[in-house]
């Protein structure tokens, strides 16, 4: 016996292709906020990665001793945003030149990276890193990494931004955060 539509619902019951990426940019609740904000992202995960410690904490990742960054683990749809287009807008919300931390945050966790596993992530790291540079005319100092194990971060971050949204948004506001992205990018800032 034929089913004439069993074809039309297989294709409708497809598991959708996804694909992770993982950024490091400071505040992971700003970067998971801008990340989320993109077509074809679906979920943001925020977290550690980067360093030696099995199971860190907020507390030891920030004090330094882990080697760990606070990073953004980004599941999306490749058929509606490639890796290149995360990248290239993940640059465009930070501050690609600064090597001390992202805005008001400061030391090691909180510097920029992409963090790539393959060839392909790393090529398009490379490109998207140097498109920056020369955008800027500056040396952007934005690592490019290998991926490591990535540990989620503790459950008051996750959603951080959407779960205490004004208090998030008076944390953004008086770090700086949106306001030297306009002043290092202009009208090249990201449009998320």
């Amino acid at each position: 016996m034929s089913d004439a539509g069993a074809e039309d619902r297989r294709a409708e019951d497809a598991p959708i292709r996804v694909a992770t990426a993982v950024f490091a940019g400071g505040c992971f609740s700003c970067v998971e906020a801008d990340l989320d904000s993109i077509s074809g992202v679906i979920e943001t995960v925020p977290g550690y990665t980067g360093g030696t410690v099995d199971h860190p904490r907020y507390k030891q990742v920030v004090s330094g001793d882990t080697g760990h960054y606070t990073a953004v683990k980004v599941t999306y749809d490749p058929s509606q945003v490639s890796y290149n287009e995360l990248a290239e807008k993940f640059v465009r919300s930070i501050d690609p030149t600064d090597e001390s931390g992202q805005f008001c945050e400061r030391g090691e966790s909180y510097r920029s990276a992409i963090f790539v596993s393959g060839q392909s992530e790393r090529n398009a790291a490379v490109s998207v890193v140097s498109g920056a540079q020369r955008a800027l005319g500056k040396d952007v100092v934005t690592e490019i990494r290998p991926l490591t194990t990535f540990w989620p971060a503790e459950d008051q971050y996750q959603d951080y931004y959407l779960k205490n949204a004004s208090k998030y948004a008076g944390q953004r506001e008086a770090c700086g955060r949106d306001q030297r992205v306009a002043e290092i990018w202009g009208n090249d800032g990201p449009a998320l």
